[in-house]
C-alpha cells in the first residue's frame, strides 16, 4: 500500500518588512524630479548655503523696493540733526549733513547691486562666448582668442578698471563696463576648460556622427553640460564685482555724489571715523555681509553641482 501524501501546511509568511518590499518595487513609472528642483533641495540641506541664499534674497528685495522701504530720501539734509549717533529715530545715525544713514544704506544697495549684476552679466555673456568658441574649435581659434585673454590678464584688475574709467569717465554705468571688462578673461578661461572636457564625450561625438550642426552641438549638448562651473563662477564674481564697485567708488571713480553708494559712503565717512564711527561702519558691514553671502553661496553651489559631491549629498553622505 502506498503511503499517504503529506498534507501541505500553511505557506510560510514573508519576513521582509512592508517598507522594504515597497522600496524594492520598480520605480520606472515614478516621475523623475527635475534637476533644478533637486539642486534647490540639496542647497536647502546645506545650512550655510541656505542661510546665505536667504540673506541675499532679502538684500535683493531691499534693493528692488528701496524707495518704499527707505524712511527718507538719500539727500534730505537736516543740519540740526547732523552727526547723531544711532537712535530709534535714526537706527544707523546721521552723517555730517544730517542725512539718515539707514536710508542711504538701503538706497545704496540698489546702486551697488545694479552695478555688480550688470558687470557680471556683461562678462558672463562675452567671456562665455569666447571660451565656448575657443574650447570647441581649438587650434588657431583657441590660440587667437586665449592669447587676447592673456593680454587682459596681464593687467592688474584694479589698474585695468581705472584705465577704462580714465577713458570713459566716472559714473555707475562706466563702472559696470570697467568691471565687466576685467572679468571677461575669468569667464573665458572657466568656460574653455569646461568645454574641453565636454566636447569629446560620447553623446557629442554621436550627435556629430548623425550630422548635427555646430550650433546645435554647442547649444544643446556642450553648453548645458559645461554650465555648472560657469554658474559657480558667476556667484563668486558677483561678490568681487560688488567689492570692486565699492573700491572704485571709494577712490572717486565709481558712483558720483550725491548718489548713495556703499563705497562712496565709506569714503565720505573716512574723515569722521574718530568722531562718528557709524558713518563708515554700517556701509562697510553692508559690503561685508553681501560679499560673504555671495562667496558662501558659491561654495554651496560648487558642492551641489559637482557630480561626485552631488551623489554623496543625495545619498545622505553629507
Amino acid at each position: 500500500m502506498s503511503a499517504a501524501a503529506p498534507t501541505p501546511g500553511p505557506a510560510p509568511q514573508s519576513t521582509v518588512p512592508a517598507d522594504a518590499a515597497a522600496a524594492s518595487l520598480p520605480t520606472a513609472g515614478r516621475p523623475a524630479r527635475p534637476r533644478w528642483q533637486e539642486t534647490l533641495w540639496l542647497l536647502a540641506r546645506n545650512p550655510t548655503a541656505a542661510v546665505s541664499g536667504a540673506v541675499l534674497l532679502l538684500i535683493v528685495l531691499v534693493a528692488v523696493f528701496d524707495e518704499a522701504l527707505a524712511p527718507s530720501g538719500p539727500n534730505e539734509i537736516s543740519v540740526e540733526d547732523r552727526l547723531q549717533s544711532p537712535s530709534p529715530e535714526h537706527p544707523f545715525g546721521t552723517d555730517d549733513l544730517g542725512r539718515d544713514i539707514f536710508s542711504r544704506v538701503i538706497l545704496g544697495a540698489a546702486v551697488s547691486l545694479r552695478v555688480g549684476f550688470l558687470a557680471v552679466a556683461f562678462a558672463l555673456v562675452i567671456g562665455s562666448l569666447i571660451g565656448l568658441l575657443a574650447g570647441f574649435y581649438g587650434r588657431w581659434v583657441d590660440d587667437v582668442l586665449m592669447r587676447f585673454m592673456d593680454i587682459l590678464f596681464a593687467f592688474p584688475a584694479v589698474l585695468l578698471a581705472i584705465a577704462v574709467l580714465a577713458v570713459r569717465g566716472p559714473g555707475a554705468g562706466n563702472t559696470a563696463l570697467a568691471i565687466g571688462i576685467v572679468y571677461i578673461p575669468v569667464f573665458a578661461r572657466v568656460t574653455r576648460a569646461s568645454v574641453l572636457g565636454v566636447r569629446e564625450e560620447v553623446y557629442v561625438r554621436a550627435s556629430r556622427s548623425v550630422g548635427a550642426s555646430d550650433l546645435r552641438l554647442l547649444t544643446r549638448h556642450v553648453l548645458p553640460n559645461a554650465a555648472p562651473p560657469i554658474i559657480v563662477q558667476t556667484s563668486i564674481s558677483l561678490a568681487f564685482a560688488v567689492l570692486a564697485e565699492a573700491a572704485l567708488s571709494f577712490l572717486g571713480l565709481g558712483t558720483q555724489p550725491p548718489n548713495p553708494s556703499w563705497g562712496l559712503m565709506l569714503a565720505e565717512g573716512r574723515g569722521f571715523i574718530d568722531l562718528a564711527w557709524w558713518l563708515a561702519f554700517f556701509p562697510g558691514m553692508a559690503i561685508f555681509v553681501t560679499v560673504l553671502c555671495f562667496n558662501l553661496l558659491g561654495d554651496g553651489l560648487r558642492d551641489v553641482l559637482d557630480p561626485r559631491q552631488r551623489t554623496l549629498m543625495a545619498g545622505g553622505g553629507r
